[in-house]
């Protein structure tokens, strides 16, 4: 009946990403997602751009929505103690299922699999700047018109930034 609803889960620790991304990308009306999961997979899940810790899964996730670590579970807690600490991570999703920044002026949406392709592609060599690890899908003048500059790194950036230099990259084909 499309009613917004929250997903609760404790999710096996090796599969976490798949599952909430996999959840995301089906356009289901889920307002909110808390989920328990390994203490470092929550902190990737909720970091900010420029940490090390910052990648791939932080910045797709910031596409969708906001995630936010809220809770710490000691091993200690469990019958067997596990060699790992968990926490509770809490996303909200965006009222549009993407980021405000997505939408163009006339109402379109920056496409989704440009960014993600953006995002894989920033990340994938990630100690190299973005224009040495975009050169063969970024033209040069698309950071230009994106306001960014490409000496930069991919875990830097915030979706905000990606949406731009996706947007940018169209603005640059279409011209």
């Amino acid at each position: 009946n499309h009613k917004p609803f929250k997903v609760c889960a404790n999710l096996p620790y090796y599969i976490t990403t798949p599952i909430i991304m996999k959840l995301l990308e089906q356009k289901l009306p889920i307002e909110k997602i808390v989920v328990m999961v390994q203490k470092e997979v929550a902190d990737r899940l909720s970091e900010k751009p420029g940490s090390k810790i910052y990648g791939t899964p932080s910045v797709k996730l910031a596409w969708y929505g906001t995630a936010e670590r809220v809770g710490v579970i000691g091993r200690n807690v469990f019958w067997p103690a596990p060699n790992v600490d968990s926490a509770l991570v809490l996303f909200k999703r965006y009222p549009g299922g993407h980021a405000p920044a997505a939408d163009n002026a006339d109402g379109s949406v920056v496409d989704r699999e440009t960014v993600f392709r953006l995002i894989d592609a920033a990340f994938g060599q990630r100690r190299k700047t973005l224009h040495a690890a975009l050169k063969k899908i970024v033209p040069s003048e698309a950071f230009e018109k994106a306001g960014i500059d490409p000496t930069r790194r991919g875990e830097t950036l915030t979706i905000d930034e990606f949406v731009a230099l996706a947007r940018a990259l169209d603005e640059v084909f279409a011209s």
